[in-house]
């Protein structure tokens, strides 16, 4: 069951959070300075030196005691790299749920939105999140504790909602009995009830979907079948589904299913997103070139030609044990093993268990040495993440991260393909002033 989650402000306190509570649900709120000097990673002592206040006027800042004047706000801003927003360069806003570490909204993003809301309930992903996404806001947790009227309106709501069984069955007795058996009813209990009860209450202009290739085929299409007729019948939204597999931009097989929604009649069509042609892309894109071409990073690359770190090769132990697997699987004429690649090639599907033996995805290095995982970094690229993002968290929670994100460039485009028809419902045809 999904968990309550805690923002995990650095260096907060409790005076520095106000909790309200509301529908017994716990709602954490702190000030726009608080969540400034949070963001820059400043201490209240640093604070007062550099605004050149007492550390006094700092907790009543903290506090909501005193108001910041806006050259305070905006020395603030700037030293936690967050910029104002101006609603009149703002093409369209938007939510984004089970957010992770934010592959879904650098995607929207890229394609011109304003994230106003954001739910995640992992700890380590929020602190990837927040390292990422400086927002002037916390991360909310659970979604299943948040109220729809606690959620900002919004333009379009973006969610990649984890998969839980549900069944159509009795629906047929229901009716007889007379009893409801909507979207309300047979959704509950699931994480896409959430999903479905904000879509209900705040009526975007439409959304997007995102979940693993099998959600179509669960339970004989089943589960697919309930949340069909949730977007459509129930809340009577215009519904695109495709299958998308992102080695048209990366060089990774991942076929994700993608679900498109629009409040009212549009022309979209899937023959909009233009595909790449699939497959040219190779891992030669995202492998450490250990040329000295890149800078060292960290512990993934080391010395003068940013060698990939010694740790990341698979010890004697493991790669006979891979290849005793691979062996037992193939004599009893099962596809069951190890996936090797080299710079020419395309990789499977980076999964959130890639942190137990990297087996799914092993470079190998030539001159008699064992193959080795792909360092986070990597995986950052494989996903199709920008160079210059950053990974905050160890390397076993950053690859449980990655491999439970998704690949950006495919719903950077998805989401710039839904524009034109997203503004019509928005707007009737007219679009909103751009930079």
């Amino acid at each position: 069951m999904n968990k309550s989650g805690t923002n995990g402000l650095p260096g907060g306190t409790k005076t520095d959070i106000l909790t309200l509570i509301n529908h017994d649900k716990v709602i954490r709120m702190t000030s726009e300075f608080t969540r400034l000097r949070h963001q820059a990673g400043m201490t209240t002592e640093m604070a007062a030196v550099e605004l050149g206040y007492s550390p006094r006027q700092i907790f009543r800042l903290d506090a909501g005691e005193i108001e910041p004047r806006k050259a305070v706000l905006d020395r603030m801003r700037s030293l936690a790299g967050v910029q104002e927003h101006d609603d009149r360069f703002t093409q369209f806003t938007f939510i984004d749920l089970f957010a992770g570490i934010g592959g879904l909204r650098t995607a929207f993003d890229n394609a011109g939105g304003r994230c106003v809301f954001t739910s995640e309930w992992d700890r380590f992903a929020q602190q990837t999140y927040e390292a990422n996404h400086r927002d002037n806001r916390l991360i909310a947790g659970d979604i299943t504790e948040i109220d729809v009227e606690d959620i900002p309106e919004h333009d379009v709501l973006v969610a990649g909602f984890p998969c839980q069984p549900f069944s159509i069955a009795g629906v047929s007795k229901k009716n007889a009995l007379g009893r409801a058996h909507g979207f309300l009813d047979e959704t509950q209990g699931t994480l896409f009830f959430d999903v479905a009860r904000i879509i209900s209450h705040h009526r975007p202009a439409a959304f997007l979907l995102e979940n693993v290739k099998n959600l179509k085929s669960h339970d004989k299409g089943r589960t697919f079948e309930v949340i069909r007729r949730t977007l459509e019948d129930e809340l009577g939204y215009e519904l695109h589904v495709k299958v998308i597999d992102a080695k048209h931009y990366l060089p990774q097989h991942r076929e994700r299913v993608v679900m498109v929604g629009f409040r009212q009649a549009t022309n979209f069509s899937w023959d909009n997103l233009n595909l790449p042609e699939a497959g040219v892309h190779r891992m030669r894109e995202v492998l450490h070139p250990e040329d000295g071409s890149e800078q060292a990073e960290g512990h993934f690359t080391l010395g003068p030609e940013a060698q990939v770190n010694e740790k990341y090769t698979l010890s004697d132990k493991l790669w006979q044990y891979l290849k005793d697997y691979a062996a037992k699987h193939k004599a009893a004429g099962n596809g069951f093993g190890y996936g090797l690649v080299g710079p020419d090639d395309t990789c499977r599907t980076l999964s959130a268990r890639y942190y137990k033996d990297g087996s799914e995805i092993l470079v190998g290095q030539g001159r008699g040495k064992n193959p080795r995982r792909l360092t986070p970094r990597e995986c950052a690229r494989v996903m199709g993440f920008p160079e210059n993002f950053r990974i905050p968290v160890s390397d076993t929670q950053a690859y449980k991260q990655f491999g439970n994100s998704v690949a950006v460039p495919v719903f950077e485009a998805v989401a710039k393909a839904m524009q034109p028809q997203l503004f019509q419902v928005m707007y009737g045809g007219a679009q909103r002033l751009t930079a």
